[in-house]
This record gives structure tokens, sequence and C-alpha cells, in this order.
């Protein structure tokens, strides 16, 4: 008799910004099928062994400055394991086409001929500031909003087209080049009064908020590390507003 071999087959999937139940129910269920699930650092790491009950673990998390495994790695034993017949998940905090390096696995995988599947997640881009209480974009105030991986400085001509945008700002993992991004933004013409919220470790027992404008964050955020967010933007304001509306309207019903 002759034995067919199981084809296997690669899911590239969002984990959100960290608790298991900002997973989408897509994400959930493929979870639950997986054989071998490669993940980072940050989504639902600590729920892992009861979404997906029959798979092995590998840990590919990465800090600034500090990969575990090279990318380059992690694709190709993607793609062994799929080749044996292997239903491989690769589990990224957020969404993986959000500074999740998705792409270049999915580029990766098809390459060699193995099928993909794209599951979207919660982006900490978006969730945490609506966590924080500050509304990405608002009428009157803000009708657009721009993401920047925060892992490298910009360029002069970034930094212009930035300060120039107007809207929102928002920064991923930008701790490190803080003090480079207010100095190219402010060099740019951005007002030093713009005001300026880092969120630190979003959906936590620990998040924490920290205030200011952009002329005074980078002294004010010195104790700061990342995971963080950082946005800029009137928004800031107005959700500093809205939380003081939330905790009168609580006074007067208590």
């Amino acid at each position: 008799m002759t034995r067919t071999r199981r084809t296997g087959h690669i899911t590239l999937a969002g984990g959100g910004p960290g608790p298991a139940d900002l997973l989408t129910v897509r994400a959930a269920r493929a979870l639950a099928v997986a054989d071998v699930v490669y993940f980072d650092r940050l989504g639902p790491t600590a729920d892992l062994a009861q979404l997906a009950p029959r798979a092995t673990f590998v840990d590919v998390g990465k800090t600034p400055g500090r990969h575990k495994v090279p990318q380059e790695d992690i694709t190709a034993r993607m793609i062994d394991g799929a080749r044996s017949g292997l239903q491989v998940l690769r589990l990224k905090g957020g969404d993986p086409f959000v500074f999740g390096r998705g792409g270049e696995e999915m580029a990766g995988a098809l390459a060699a001929g193995i099928p993909v599947t794209v599951i979207p997640g919660v982006s900490s881009a978006i969730a945490v500031p609506g966590a924080a209480g500050i509304p990405l974009t608002h009428r009157n105030v803000s009708h657009l909003f721009t993401v920047v991986s925060g892992h490298a400085p910009l360029t002069g001509r970034e930094y212009a087209h930035l300060a120039g945008l107007g809207g929102t700002l928002v920064v991923l993992m930008g701790i490190g080049t803080l003090p480079s991004l207010v100095a190219g933004l402010r060099l740019a013409g951005l007002a030093a009064s713009t005001p300026v919220a880092v969120l630190e470790r979003g959906f936590s027992p620990t998040a924490r908020t920290t205030t200011s404008t952009l002329a005074g964050i980078v002294a004010a955020s010195s104790t700061c590390r990342n995971p963080a967010v950082i946005v800029m933007g009137e928004v800031v304001a107005l959700g500093a507003e809205l939380a003081v509306a939330g905790l009168d309207a609580a006074l007067l019903t208590a």
C-alpha cells in the first residue's frame, strides 16, 4: 500500500497586542491544529499551551539589538517543517504585516513552493492608544494617522514629510531613537508644544502612560522602556480631556 504524505502548510498569524482574548477567532482555530508554533515575545505567549495543545513551541522572539534566531533561519526552519508535512504557524505580536517581517517570510515560503495563509491581527499601533483612551482620529482634531517604525533614525526628508503631514504620528518600538526623532521633527518644524504620550506595556498589569510635549518628552520618559507605543499629536491632549471627563462622570454618579 502506498502511503500518502500529508501536505504541509505555513500560516502567518497576528497574535494581537498581548491578551489571548484579543486574538482573532481564526487565529485561535489555526493554533488549535498547528504542529509547530514559532512565536515572538509579544502576543499571547502565556496562553500558548492552551491555545495550541498539540504543538511544539519554538521561541524566536526579538528584542532591540538582539535576535535569538536570525530571520533567514526562521524562514528556513518553517519551510523545512512544512516540507516534512507539518502545519507550521508563525505567531507574531500585533499584525504579521505591520513591522513583523511577515512579507519576507511569505515571499520565502512561496518561492519554496509552500502554501501560505495570512491571518491578520490587532495591531498595537491602534489598540494600545485606544486602551489608553487616546483616539488616533477625531473629528475636527485629526483626520489621519501615520505609523512609523522606531528601530532606526529617519532621514531629514522623512522628518520633513512627517512634520508637514499633520494628524497623528504613532511610533512603535521607538524608545531608543526618541531623542533623535524629537530633534528631527523639531528641526523640520513640528511645534515644540505638540502633545506626546509614551504608552508602555499596553494591556499588561504594569501598563504606564507618560505624557508631555515634544519639547519635554525626552526628559519625561527617561525611565521608559520598550515595548512602548509613542503617540504625537493633538489627540493626546484630547485623550487627557476625555479621561478627566470620565473621572468627573464617575464622581457624579458615585
